[in-house]
C-alpha cells in the first residue's frame, strides 16, 4: 500500500490506503483547512483532459462514508472513467480504486464516456454499496445506466449491470437505509428521458441493484432534472428536482415505488448566471434528518437588487409535500458583491427533531461577481448550523483561489461537477468530498478529488 501524495498519479495502484493525517492536497492561497486528496486522474486517453476530476456523490454506513466521481473529463461530455472512495470512520483511512466495465478506457466496457455518477446503500441487501453511472457513446450510439455493486467497502466491486436503455440522462440512486416499513428495503433509480420531453422516470429494484422493476412515471408526467431522492423514516421518498420551467419541484411515492405522486411545487427560482463561463449547476442539492424532514439547498438571487448575485437558500418539509418559504443562509450581506453557487448540503441522520438538526453546508463562490474568465477568482465555502437552519455558524474558508484556466472546459463552461456532496457523520464532522484545483503543470491539469483532513466541525451562531 502506498499513501497518496500531493496530486501523486494513480495509475499503478488501483487501490489504496491512506492516513488521514497528510500534507494539504493542494497550495490554495488562502488560510483554510488541511486538505487531504484522495484520488487523482489515472486515465491516458486522448480525448480526455488529464488529471481532472469533476462531480460528487456520497452516503454514509454506521462505519463508513463512501464517494464516486466522474475521472478525466472530455470537452464533449462525461468523463474517462468512475472513481470511488471509501473512508474508514474507526480508523480514519482513505481506500481507492476505480471501475472496471463501464468504458472502453478499464476494463472491458463498451462505451466511450461516463457521467452522473450516484452512490447508494443497502444494509438488508448484505450491505451492499451501489454505483449508478451514465454511460454514453456505445455501439449504437445510445446511452445506458448501469449500477455496479460491493459488499466489501468498495474494495472489489462486481461486473457492471444495465439498469436501463434509451436516450437518458441525469440519473440517480438512493435505497432505503433499513428494512422498515414493510421488511422490504428497496432500491430507487430516476433518470430523465430526454427524447421524451425531458420526462422523469423512476425504477425500483427489491435485490439490491441485481434487477430493476418497470419503469414508472409521476402522475403528472412531470418533467425536468433530479435533485438528490431521499428515504423518510416512514419509507416515503421525496425527490426533489429542477423542472423544465426552471421551478424547484418534488414528487414522492408512499406505496414503496409502486406509483408515483403528482410533483408540488418547492419554490419558484431566480437565478443569477456565473461569470467567466463557469458551469455552474441549478440542480437543488438535499438530504434529511432521522424522521425525515427533506432539507433542499440551491443558488438564488431574489434576496440581492436586480438579481445581481446568488444566495443559497433554503426549504425544508417533513412530508415532502408542503415546502416551506425559502430562507437564505447569511453567509455575507446582500450588499457584499459575493456570488454564491453550487451547494452540497449534508444533514447528520442522526438528527431527531427540526430544531436540533446538525446541517453542514458547502458552497462555491466568487468574492467579486462582476469578473472575468481571467480574473475570477473561484473559492469554496463552509458554514453550518445546529437548529435546522435556524440559526447559522460564521462561514469557513475551505479551499481557493482557483482560476478557471485551471479547470477542465466543457461545451457549457468549466466544469466542477453538476453535483457535488456533503457527509455529515454521526454526531460528527461534516466531509465536503470537492474537486480542488492547482496551477497546470506540463500541459496536464491538476484537479482531483480531495476533503478537509478529518471533516469539518458542525457549529452553531458564533
Amino acid at each position: 500500500m502506498q499513501p497518496i501524495k500531493r496530486f501523486a498519479h494513480l495509475a499503478m495502484y488501483p487501490l489504496l490506503t491512506v492516513a488521514i493525517l497528510l500534507a494539504p492536497a493542494a497550495a490554495t492561497g488562502a488560510s483554510g483547512p488541511e486538505l487531504t486528496q484522495i484520488s487523482s486522474d489515472p486515465f491516458t486517453n486522448v480525448e480526455g483532459q488529464h488529471r481532472t476530476q469533476v462531480g460528487s456523490s456520497t452516503f454514509q454506513n454506521g462505519t463508513t462514508i463512501f464517494t464516486a466521481f466522474q475521472s478525466g473529463r472530455t470537452v464533449g461530455g462525461g468523463s474517462a472513467g468512475v472513481g470511488y472512495a471509501a473512508y474508514n470512520k474507526r480508523l480514519g483511512t482513505w481506500t481507492n480504486g476505480f471501475v472496471d466495465g463501464l468504458t472502453i478506457h478499464r476494463g472491458d466496457g463498451a462505451y466511450t464516456a461516463v457521467s452522473d455518477v450516484k452512490v447508494g446503500y443497502c444494509l438488508i441487501c448484505y450491505n451492499i454499496w451501489l454505483i449508478s453511472a451514465l454511460v454514453t457513446g456505445g455501439p449504437d450510439g445510445s446511452t445506458a445506466v448501469f449500477t455496479v455493486r460491493s459488499a466489501d467497502d468498495g474494495r472489489t466491486f462486481k461486473k457492471p449491470l444495465l439498469a436501463a436503455t434509451g436516450q437518458l440522462t441525469k440519473n440517480w440512486l438512493v435505497c432505503q437505509f433499513g428494512g422498515y416499513p414493510s421488511g422490504a428495503s428497496p432500491c430507487y433509480l430516476g433518470y430523465t428521458v430526454t427524447n421524451a420531453g425531458n420526462a422523469l422516470r423512476m425504477r425500483v429494484s427489491y435485490n439490491g441493484g441485481l434487477s430493476w422493476g418497470p419503469e414508472r412515471g409521476t402522475a403528472d408526467n412531470a418533467s425536468g432534472f433530479a435533485g438528490q431522492p431521499v428515504v423518510q423514516y416512514d419509507g416515503t421518498v421525496v425527490v426533489p428536482y429542477l423542472a423544465t420551467n426552471g421551478q424547484l419541484r418534488a414528487f414522492r411515492t408512499t406505496d414503496l415505488g409502486a406509483s408515483w405522486g403528482a410533483s408540488v411545487l418547492i419554490s419558484n427560482a431566480q437565478r443569477h448566471t456565473a461569470a467567466g463561463s463557469l458551469h455552474a449547476s441549478a440542480l437543488p442539492s438535499a438530504q434529511r434528518d432521522y424522521y425525515g424532514t427533506t432539507y433542499v439547498a440551491w443558488a438564488d438571487c431574489r434576496f440581492r437588487g436586480g438579481c445581481a448575485a446568488n444566495d443559497i437558500v433554503v426549504s425544508k418539509s417533513t412530508d415532502g409535500a408542503t415546502w416551506s418559504t425559502p430562507t437564505r443562509v447569511p453567509i455575507d450581506a446582500t450588499t457584499s458583491g459575493v456570488d454564491h453557487f453550487l451547494p452540497a448540503i449534508g444533514v447528520d441522520p442522526t438528527s431527531y427533531t427540526p430544531d436540533t438538526t446538525r446541517i453542514g453546508l458547502t458552497y462555491h463562490y466568487y468574492p467579486q461577481t462582476s469578473c472575468t474568465f481571467s480574473t475570477c477568482q473561484l473559492n469554496v465555502g463552509f458554514i453550518s448550523s445546529v437548529d435546522g437552519g435556524g440559526s447559522w455558524s460564521t462561514p469557513v474558508h475551505v479551499a481557493g483561489p482557483m482560476s478557471l484556466s485551471w479547470l477542465p472546459d466543457t461545451t457549457q463552461g468549466r466544469a466542477l461537477g453538476d453535483y457535488l456532496s456533503t457527509e455529515v457523520v454521526w454526531s460528527g464532522n461534516a466531509f465536503p468530498v470537492i474537486p480542488v484545483a492547482s496551477a497546470r503543470t506540463g500541459g496536464q491539469f491538476n484537479q482531483a478529488m480531495s476533503v478537509p483532513t478529518g471533516g469539518l466541525p458542525i457549529t452553531g451562531r458564533s
